[in-house]
Protein backbone atom coordinates (compact mmCIF):
# COMPACT_ATOMS: atom_id res chain seq x y z
CA UNK A 1 0.00 0.00 0.00
CA UNK A 2 1.10 3.72 -0.54
CA UNK A 3 2.11 5.89 2.49
CA UNK A 4 -1.11 6.47 4.60
CA UNK A 5 -3.46 4.07 2.49
CA UNK A 6 -5.38 1.94 5.00
CA UNK A 7 -7.41 -1.19 4.02
CA UNK A 8 -10.78 -1.21 4.81
CA UNK A 9 -13.16 -3.42 5.96
CA UNK A 10 -17.39 -2.94 5.91
CA UNK A 11 -18.83 -2.64 9.81
CA UNK A 12 -21.64 -4.75 8.52
CA UNK A 13 -20.70 -7.21 6.59
CA UNK A 14 -17.60 -7.97 9.46
CA UNK A 15 -20.71 -8.61 11.93
CA UNK A 16 -22.52 -10.67 9.83
CA UNK A 17 -19.54 -12.77 9.24
CA UNK A 18 -20.12 -15.00 12.33
CA UNK A 19 -24.10 -14.30 12.23
CA UNK A 20 -24.53 -17.43 9.65
CA UNK A 21 -21.77 -19.91 11.04
CA UNK A 22 -23.13 -19.66 14.17
CA UNK A 23 -26.79 -19.88 13.23
CA UNK A 24 -26.15 -23.21 11.07
CA UNK A 25 -23.66 -24.84 13.53
CA UNK A 26 -26.27 -24.18 16.12
CA UNK A 27 -29.06 -25.48 14.84
CA UNK A 28 -27.01 -28.99 13.63
CA UNK A 29 -26.08 -28.99 17.51
CA UNK A 30 -29.20 -28.75 18.52
CA UNK A 31 -30.59 -31.65 16.31
CA UNK A 32 -27.93 -33.74 17.54
CA UNK A 33 -28.84 -33.13 20.98
CA UNK A 34 -32.20 -33.47 20.16
CA UNK A 35 -31.28 -37.24 18.74
CA UNK A 36 -29.70 -38.29 22.19
CA UNK A 37 -31.77 -38.40 24.99
CA UNK A 38 -29.20 -37.02 27.67
CA UNK A 39 -29.51 -36.99 31.57
CA UNK A 40 -32.19 -34.75 31.59
CA UNK A 41 -34.21 -35.71 28.95
CA UNK A 42 -34.90 -33.92 26.06
CA UNK A 43 -38.08 -31.82 26.43
CA UNK A 44 -35.77 -30.04 29.25
CA UNK A 45 -33.30 -29.62 27.23
CA UNK A 46 -34.93 -28.18 24.25
CA UNK A 47 -36.92 -25.97 26.44
CA UNK A 48 -33.66 -24.95 28.38
CA UNK A 49 -32.13 -24.08 24.99
CA UNK A 50 -35.04 -21.84 23.91
CA UNK A 51 -35.22 -19.80 27.07
CA UNK A 52 -30.90 -19.62 26.21
CA UNK A 53 -31.81 -18.67 22.43
CA UNK A 54 -33.92 -15.84 23.57
CA UNK A 55 -31.39 -14.74 25.90
CA UNK A 56 -28.45 -14.88 23.63
CA UNK A 57 -30.83 -13.33 20.57
CA UNK A 58 -31.33 -10.19 22.92
CA UNK A 59 -28.14 -9.66 24.72
CA UNK A 60 -25.36 -10.12 21.15
CA UNK A 61 -28.23 -7.91 19.55
CA UNK A 62 -27.36 -4.94 22.25
CA UNK A 63 -23.67 -6.18 22.91
CA UNK A 64 -21.56 -2.74 22.43
CA UNK A 65 -24.11 -0.61 20.68
CA UNK A 66 -23.19 2.30 22.31
CA UNK A 67 -19.55 1.85 21.27
CA UNK A 68 -20.91 0.86 17.81
CA UNK A 69 -22.49 4.82 17.83
CA UNK A 70 -19.54 6.58 19.48
CA UNK A 71 -17.23 5.33 16.51
CA UNK A 72 -20.42 5.82 14.06
CA UNK A 73 -20.42 9.57 15.40
CA UNK A 74 -17.16 10.02 15.39
CA UNK A 75 -16.23 8.76 12.14
CA UNK A 76 -14.16 10.22 9.85
CA UNK A 77 -14.32 10.42 5.86
CA UNK A 78 -12.25 7.61 4.14
CA UNK A 79 -9.24 8.94 1.99
CA UNK A 80 -8.97 8.65 -1.43
CA UNK A 81 -6.02 6.30 -1.25
CA UNK A 82 -8.36 3.73 0.98
CA UNK A 83 -8.44 0.43 -0.30
CA UNK A 84 -11.54 -0.70 0.25
CA UNK A 85 -12.36 -4.61 0.68
CA UNK A 86 -14.45 -6.64 -1.11
CA UNK A 87 -17.10 -8.95 0.82
CA UNK A 88 -16.77 -12.07 0.09
CA UNK A 89 -13.44 -11.43 0.93
CA UNK A 90 -13.63 -10.02 4.16
CA UNK A 91 -16.55 -12.81 4.81
CA UNK A 92 -13.08 -15.24 4.28
CA UNK A 93 -11.03 -13.76 6.12
CA UNK A 94 -13.33 -13.11 9.12
CA UNK A 95 -14.55 -16.82 9.19
CA UNK A 96 -11.15 -18.22 8.67
CA UNK A 97 -10.19 -16.22 11.69
CA UNK A 98 -12.98 -17.22 13.46
CA UNK A 99 -12.97 -21.36 12.29
CA UNK A 100 -11.45 -22.20 15.76
CA UNK A 101 -13.90 -21.19 18.05
CA UNK A 102 -16.59 -22.15 15.99
CA UNK A 103 -15.22 -25.77 15.63
CA UNK A 104 -15.04 -25.40 19.49
CA UNK A 105 -18.52 -24.45 20.21
CA UNK A 106 -19.85 -26.45 17.67
CA UNK A 107 -18.15 -29.34 19.29
CA UNK A 108 -18.88 -28.54 23.05
CA UNK A 109 -22.97 -28.22 21.53
CA UNK A 110 -22.51 -32.14 20.76
CA UNK A 111 -20.99 -32.59 23.70
CA UNK A 112 -23.54 -30.86 26.29
CA UNK A 113 -26.27 -33.24 24.50
CA UNK A 114 -25.18 -35.87 26.61
CA UNK A 115 -26.24 -33.75 29.54
CA UNK A 116 -28.69 -30.81 28.46
CA UNK A 117 -29.83 -32.19 24.85
CA UNK A 118 -29.94 -29.09 22.18
CA UNK A 119 -29.25 -26.56 24.58
CA UNK A 120 -25.87 -25.25 23.98
CA UNK A 121 -26.46 -25.46 20.21
CA UNK A 122 -29.80 -23.57 20.17
CA UNK A 123 -27.70 -20.78 22.17
CA UNK A 124 -24.92 -20.44 19.31
CA UNK A 125 -27.99 -20.60 17.21
CA UNK A 126 -29.19 -17.40 19.06
CA UNK A 127 -26.05 -15.62 18.98
CA UNK A 128 -25.90 -15.68 15.38
CA UNK A 129 -29.32 -14.39 15.08
CA UNK A 130 -28.21 -11.93 17.18
CA UNK A 131 -25.45 -10.65 15.09
CA UNK A 132 -27.75 -10.91 12.33
CA UNK A 133 -30.15 -8.70 14.32
CA UNK A 134 -27.22 -5.82 14.90
CA UNK A 135 -25.91 -5.67 11.25
CA UNK A 136 -29.87 -5.51 10.28
CA UNK A 137 -29.58 -2.75 12.98
CA UNK A 138 -26.19 -0.95 11.69
CA UNK A 139 -27.64 -1.15 7.80
CA UNK A 140 -30.45 1.24 9.50
CA UNK A 141 -28.50 3.24 10.01
CA UNK A 142 -26.41 3.63 7.12
CA UNK A 143 -29.33 3.94 5.12
CA UNK A 144 -30.67 6.79 7.88
CA UNK A 145 -27.34 9.15 7.37
CA UNK A 146 -26.69 7.42 3.93
CA UNK A 147 -23.20 7.08 4.40
CA UNK A 148 -21.65 3.48 5.00
CA UNK A 149 -19.37 2.29 7.86
CA UNK A 150 -15.95 1.19 7.63
CA UNK A 151 -13.03 -0.56 9.90
CA UNK A 152 -9.54 -0.47 9.45
CA UNK A 153 -8.39 -4.57 8.33
CA UNK A 154 -5.57 -4.40 10.79
CA UNK A 155 -7.85 -3.15 13.69
CA UNK A 156 -10.10 -6.42 13.49
CA UNK A 157 -8.74 -9.22 15.09
CA UNK A 158 -11.26 -8.80 18.25
CA UNK A 159 -14.16 -7.61 15.78
CA UNK A 160 -14.76 -4.06 14.61
CA UNK A 161 -15.24 -2.40 17.84
CA UNK A 162 -12.83 -4.44 19.92
CA UNK A 163 -10.18 -2.90 22.26
CA UNK A 164 -7.75 -2.27 18.92
CA UNK A 165 -10.47 -0.34 16.67
CA UNK A 166 -10.19 3.03 17.33
CA UNK A 167 -12.96 4.53 15.37
CA UNK A 168 -14.88 4.44 11.61
CA UNK A 169 -14.07 5.39 8.16
CA UNK A 170 -17.41 6.56 6.30
CA UNK A 171 -17.65 6.63 2.58
CA UNK A 172 -21.10 7.00 0.00
CA UNK A 173 -23.85 4.75 0.65
CA UNK A 174 -22.74 3.90 -3.23
CA UNK A 175 -19.07 2.26 -2.23
CA UNK A 176 -18.35 -0.73 -2.61
CA UNK A 177 -20.32 -3.80 -3.27
CA UNK A 178 -22.54 -4.24 -0.27
CA UNK A 179 -25.82 -2.55 0.79
CA UNK A 180 -26.49 -1.04 3.68
CA UNK A 181 -26.35 -4.33 6.46
CA UNK A 182 -23.46 -5.89 4.96
CA UNK A 183 -25.94 -7.77 2.29
CA UNK A 184 -24.82 -8.51 -1.29
CA UNK A 185 -25.63 -5.92 -3.41
CA UNK A 186 -27.85 -6.96 -5.96
CA UNK A 187 -26.73 -6.04 -9.72
CA UNK A 188 -29.68 -5.68 -12.53
CA UNK A 189 -29.12 -8.22 -14.61
CA UNK A 190 -28.95 -6.94 -18.19
CA UNK A 191 -32.13 -7.21 -20.51
CA UNK A 192 -32.46 -9.59 -23.07
CA UNK A 193 -34.47 -8.73 -26.90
Amino acid sequence: MGRGAQSLARVAVVVRAGAAPLWWLGLLGAAVGGLVPGLTGRRIGLLAGAALFLVALAVTSVARRSRYTHFADAATRAGRSDVLQDRAVTLKLRRRALRWWLLGAFAAAVVSSFALPGTLGLLLAGAGAGLWTKALWLGRRERDTETLLWVRTDWMSRGPVGKQAKGFRTTGIAAGDAVPGGARRRTAAPKRR
